[in-house]
Parts: C-alpha cells; structure tokens; sequence
C-alpha cells in the first residue's frame, strides 16, 4: 500500500466497494470545502475513482477484486431499484453474438444513464408490474440483481421497437440454440403480465419459428 499524506485512515477507505462524502469526511479526516479540495487532488491523481456525483470508490479496491463482478455491482448501485437484464445479459447467456460494451438495467425509476471509468451504464424504465424475473447472484457479501434468460430477453422484446415483429425477431440474431423450452415457459409467463398484442405476437413467432 503506497502511504498518501492528508488520510486518516487510508487502509479502511481502501477495504471499501464504494463510500459517499459523510464517509469520505471521516475517512480522509476534513469537512467541506477543504474535503471538496482533497477529493479533487485524489481523483487527479488516480487515488479515488468518481463512479457518480458524490460517491466514490479507491483505485486500490478496484485493482484487487474481479472487474466483471465489480461492474455487476456498480450498475445495481448507481440506479435503485434495478437489476441488469436487456443486451448486458443476452450477451453473457451466449444469446446474441456482439460483444456489448455497455451494462443495460431494468429499473422503475427515471431512466438517466451513466458512465465513469468503468464503462457505460443504460437504464430503461419498466413498469412496477413488469419488475420482477430477476435473481439474486451473490459475490463476497454483495448482492447483484440479475434478470434470468427469459427475463433478459422479454425486456429487450419489450422495449424494442419493431415496426414488422418477424423482421425484428429475426434482425435480433438470437442464439435461440441456448433457449430451452424451459426458458420459453417463463417467457411465457412475463408476457401473461403485460395483455400486450405485441408481445403476444413476438411469443407467437417465437413458438411457430425459433424453439422446438
């Protein structure tokens, strides 16, 4: 651990995923604008991280834990409620096959994305009704929000305007190899919630055409 002048307690600052200024003035040891100023100093010379207005994390943390998991985390921590669904996880299931470079959550909330030195946050709203099919994926003591496969792919459905339902199914370049009939039941479960003619339509294509 390289020692930086002007922190009280640097090592506890550095076991932390993220901490806001109440935390920050206790930890570095300073209050208003003097905090305002050593936070400055420390983020312009790479010792903390902004990973939104008013919260910050150490570039000490970040270089110790899985960067995956730690994006994971991020991206349920910056929108809340929200859990990641939509392109982020068709990716990650093999279900689409471009490379995504921006994490895509769910949330009920105004839809104001992110972005800091980890990437690019997507939000997209939902109804109360519809926020639900995701799961609890665990890492260290942290919880990460995470939409199942079927979720995952009825949000992007959702969401996705499609003028002709086929062309845009098609157009989607699902990998419907890794979408079970198992996953087409729980599919078919989320598009009972919405009595939505499109979405009853996108299943009935997908049933004719894609899954055995």
């Amino acid at each position: 651990m390289i020692s930086i002048s002007g922190i009280k307690y640097q090592k506890e600052l550095e076991l932390l995923p993220y901490f806001n200024k109440n935390a920050a003035s206790v930890l570095i040891g300073k209050k208003g604008r003097n905090l305002d100023k050593k936070i400055a100093r420390l983020t312009k010379i790479g010792f903390l991280q902004t990973l939104k207005k008013g919260l910050y994390v150490s570039s000490a943390y970040v270089e110790k834990v899985s960067k995956e998991q730690y994006i994971e985390f991020v991206a349920n921590l910056l929108k809340t409620p929200s859990y990641i669904s939509s392109e982020y996880v068709l990716a990650k299931e093999g279900l689409i096959p471009e490379s995504v470079f921006s994490v895509t959550s769910i949330t009920t909330k105004t839809p104001r994305p992110f972005s800091n030195f980890l990437g690019s946050f997507l939000y997209k709203n939902i109804k109360q009704d519809f926020f639900t099919g995701y799961r609890e994926s665990f890492w260290q003591d942290k919880i990460i929000y995470i939409a199942t496969k079927a979720k995952a792919l009825f949000d992007y459905f959702y969401l996705k305007k499609m003028e002709n339902i086929e062309q845009g199914i098609y157009d989607s370049r699902i990998n419907w190899g890794s979408f079970s009939q198992d996953n087409l039941k729980e599919f078919e479960k989320y598009v009972s919630l919405t009595h939505s003619r499109k979405m009853m339509n996108v299943l009935k294509c997908v049933r004719k055409n894609y899954v055995d």
